[in-house]
């Protein structure tokens, strides 16, 4: 069966594409394409935020009480479980995601997230008195701050995707979504969900569309607020322009967290989660704590153990449920992320990986590679690269591990590992992170998730994510 698509979501309509530009999607396992999809213009664009303003500004969608819109999310919900395995497969075939991650990550994470909102609908305040001190009260009452344009990447389309759609929903705004040109298919079984979920017409949009077309959303009068995950640079423009047109932007930008490796560390407990923690999806997650923080007491012992790990885990095609480290999403990634093997090559001393694969001649493989005595200054150790290639660090103490983790540009996740909890604890408080675990490393659904410094403002998940979405009106009754 085909699998290409020749039209655009639109006000819950299968929409002709204004032009006849398109993208080619490939099999990041093999190079082959595997589709072509419409590429978004302008006109397109247009299109979409006309549909998201009429259904917000006309539309009862944005009146309706929160627990109707949640009985709405919960249908959603089901429609998304039934399509998983398809999702799954999708976006392990598009960005090289292993399977077995997909398929509990992608096919069930953003189920997940819209469960997780829709429970929240009953203990949502729209409206409450507060004693005045200058009359008889003041009625802060809060509403959808409503449209909103939804600028998603390609590491993590979908999950990445509803950690927009699912507050956004729960508090009435309607959405045009921007899926990664690399990622696209995985947004046509979400509309196809919406459709059967009966998500009114509207509610969301789905254009995608390269970075200059992104923009032009971005800057788009008829939006209202801007939600962003991707790249810290990009992350800056989009920044300097709501900043221009004192628009609400949330942004999660990059990360270069670091794994502090306490000197009680059970290597039997820190070994295993590598996957999890510092090399999630091929190294292709923002909050990887891709830089090891190794005790001096243990270096030697410690660097030998990581990299047998490492060298260990099986490269394969992304379809495979025994791989553990599928290929880059893109030959333009696999080129970046090797010119940084090559400057870490310079740099330290390679203990693992460094190479392609053997056996693997097509697709987009670099081998999981793992660089000993990086200084912490080094370029390796400071700009995030963003594929599977760990820097370990040695220091000194617990003060010196905690100033080398926060001598950093950037602060979303990371991780402290010891056998005493409360140890691990006190540690990653002092950390400079928007996030951090302690013996493992996993967002929850209930807690806010976002970075400072260059890794962006603003959160996901968590209750506090709904005042982004909403605007705030105080009504001073005097007499």
């Amino acid at each position: 069966m085909s699998l290409d698509r020749s039209s655009f979501f639109i006000g819950n309509q299968w929409v002709k594409p204004a032009s006849d530009r398109t993208f080619r999607i490939q099999n990041a396992s093999t190079g082959e394409q595997v589709a072509t999809v419409p590429e978004g213009s302008e006109a397109d664009i247009d299109a979409a935020v006309a549909a998201a303003r009429h259904a917000f500004d006309h539309s009862p969608w944005p009146r309706m009480k929160p627990a109707d819109r949640a009985e709405i999310m919960l249908r959603f919900m089901a429609e998304l479980v039934a399509r998983g395995s398809a999702i799954a497969e999708s976006v392990s075939l598009q960005n090289g995601m292993p399977v077995t991650l997909a398929n509990m990550l992608e096919a069930q994470f953003p189920a997940g997230v819209l469960q997780y909102y829709a429970s929240l609908a009953d203990g949502i305040m729209l409206s409450e008195s507060r004693p005045s001190q200058m009359g008889q009260e003041t009625l802060v009452e809060r509403a959808p701050v409503g449209v909103v344009a939804a600028v998603v990447p390609w590491n993590f389309p979908v999950t990445l995707a509803f950690s927009k759609i699912a507050p956004a929903m729960l508090t009435g705004c309607t959405l045009v979504i921007k899926p990664s040109p690399g990622t696209v298919l995985d947004s046509y079984l979400v509309a196809e969900a919406a459709l059967a979920a009966g998500v009114p017409a509207g509610v969301i949009n789905i254009v995608a569309a390269d970075r200059e077309v992104g923009a032009y959303l971005v800057s788009h009068p008829g939006v209202d607020k801007v939600a962003f995950t991707g790249s810290t640079g990009a992350g800056r423009a989009i920044a300097a322009q709501c900043g221009q047109l004192l628009r609400p932007v949330t942004l999660e930008l990059g990360g270069k967290s670091a794994a502090l490796l306490l000197e009680d560390v059970d290597l039997a407990a820190f070994l295993p989660a590598i996957p999890m923690v510092s090399m999630l999806n091929n190294g292709q997650a923002c909050y990887n704590g891709t830089r090891l923080l190794v005790p001096d007491r243990r270096y030697d012992e410690i660097v030998e153990a990581v990299a047998g790990t490492v060298s260990s885990f099986t490269v394969g095609d992304a379809l495979d449920p025994a791989t553990h480290v599928g290929p880059m999403a893109s030959a333009a990634h696999r080129d970046r992320v090797e010119s940084y093997i090559a400057k870490g090559r310079d740099e330290a001393r390679l203990v693992a990986g460094g190479g392609r694969p053997k056996g693997h001649n097509s697709g987009w493989f670099v081998e999981p590679t793992v660089f000993a005595d990086v200084d912490e200054n080094a370029v390796i150790a400071q700009e995030e690269i963003f594929g599977p290639v760990l820097s370990i660090i040695r220091y000194t103490d617990e003060a010196d591990a905690v100033r080398i983790a926060n001598a950093s540009q950037f602060g979303l996740g990371g991780s402290v590992w010891s056998q005493d909890q409360a140890r691990g604890i006190s540690v990653a408080r002092k950390v400079e992170s928007g996030t951090i675990g302690v013996n493992g490393y996993m967002p929850s659904l209930g807690s806010p998730f976002g970075g400072i410094k260059a890794s962006g403002m603003g959160s996901e998940f968590g209750p506090e994510t709904l005042a982004g979405y909403q605007r705030t009106k105080s009504i001073y009754v005097m007499g």
